[in-house]
């Protein structure tokens, strides 16, 4: 059963062009088992991008986008004991799942057998779209929202519901927290700045690969990294999917690599454990591979326009490339616990929520650093 007629304000996209303007609607009633949210700050993602604009061919208009989401408990469902009214808490990218299937008993919603629930453009327990956290509240299922520590500050939590679940799940699953391993972070932005500052606050020894100069004294100064390397440009990187040297053995790749980064690669050959790809442009993956040491990973929590390699980037030295998404809600609940008592905060940028259209074209332009940060309790009106 719908709440009050039109009892929600939030702004939302109504077609592909993606433009976003206010909007009125009503969520739903709050469930026994249901919590309800009034929304302080919701971070802006890339996946708000891709839905406004029907990127993926199936939005459902009115959108309303948005999926880090922080705010204060305003009313409990009479079975929730979790949470109590008053308290921060967060919705991360899914709001519901099946709660039966294997991945959902191991606590690995995202992965549920029948597929979880987005927390925009789902389908909801009432049959409704989900709408996102570009919203004044919410109302979700209490497994599926997180408590915030107290000494998060809550706009900073934000971005931590999807782009921090999103590097920390693979680092963890890949046992990349334990100090003196070294990791590779590809691309800078909101999900690989906090690559690099989950990899140290591990204690790991952190390079960042970056095109853009701009970014080398942020990277090393402000986000603690190790070594800064610049990589050429995208038709240098590109890489055939087959190349005459791998006949001649691993070994005659260095000189042709080289060619391509401003630093020697001969002198980075086999000098990681881990490699974090959270680009989503073309990336030489040979290149990369070679980084590795042996059995090292390859992860992508990007979605690259595709992936080529040579077979024998893998089988020489056993590596592997491999994938990941956010993480279930009890890691995501771990995470923001390890972010509380290390200080691993996002840097963002609070923006108003009637600058939305210009911060997701800025996006898309990767004019932002790191993460836009929507201050919706004190701008939606």
């Amino acid at each position: 059963m719908a709440s009050a007629n039109g009892d929600c304000l939030g702004w939302a996209a109504r077609d592909s062009s993606g433009t976003l303007s206010p909007y009125q609607f009503s969520r739903r009633s709050v469930g026994a088992d249901d919590i309800s949210i009034s929304i302080l700050y919701c971070g802006v993602c890339y996946a708000d991008v891709a839905w406004t604009r029907n990127v993926m061919g199936h939005s459902n208009y009115p959108l309303v986008p948005g999926h880090e989401i922080v705010g204060i408990v305003k009313e409990v469902g009479s079975n929730v004991d979790r949470f109590k009214v008053g308290e921060h808490v967060g919705v991360g990218t899914y709001v519901n799942s099946c709660r039966q299937c294997e991945y959902c008993d191991s606590g690995i919603e995202v992965h549920c057998a029948k597929g979880s629930v987005f927390t925009f453009d789902g389908v909801d327990v009432d049959g409704t779209i989900t709408k996102g956290g570009y919203s004044s509240y919410i109302v979700v299922h209490e497994r599926y929202c997180f408590r915030i520590p107290e000494n998060i500050p809550p706009q900073l939590a934000a971005p931590l519901l999807c782009a921090g679940i999103t590097v920390y799940t693979p680092m963890v699953r890949h046992n990349m927290n334990q100090p003196g391993k070294s990791l590779g972070v590809i691309g800078l932005g909101g999900l690989g700045h906090l690559a690099v500052k989950f990899g140290k606050a591990f204690g790991l020894k952190v390079t960042v690969f970056s095109t853009s100069i701009t970014k080398k004294d942020e990277a090393l100064n402000l986000l603690g990294a190790d070594h800064f390397v610049i990589s050429s440009d995208e038709k240098e990187m590109k890489v055939k999917s087959y190349h005459p040297s791998f006949e001649r053995g691993a070994r005659s790749l260095v000189p042709w690599l080289m060619r391509l980064f401003t630093i020697s690669v001969q002198a980075m050959e086999k000098s990681l454990d881990f490699i974090i790809n959270t680009a989503s442009g073309g990336t030489s993956f040979d290149l990369y591979l070679s980084l590795l040491k042996t059995m090292g990973v390859l992860v992508l929590v990007g979605f690259p326009s595709e992936v080529k390699f040579h077979p024998g980037s893998l089988n020489l030295g056993a590596k592997t490339i491999t994938g990941s998404l956010t993480g279930g809600t009890k890691q995501t609940q771990e995470m923001l616990d390890f972010c509380a008592s290390h200080k691993v905060y996002p840097e963002i940028e609070l923006i108003p929520i009637n600058y939305c259209n210009e911060a997701l074209d800025r996006l898309v332009k990767k004019d932002v650093k790191y993460r836009f940060v929507i201050d919706v309790a004190s701008s939606l009106t």
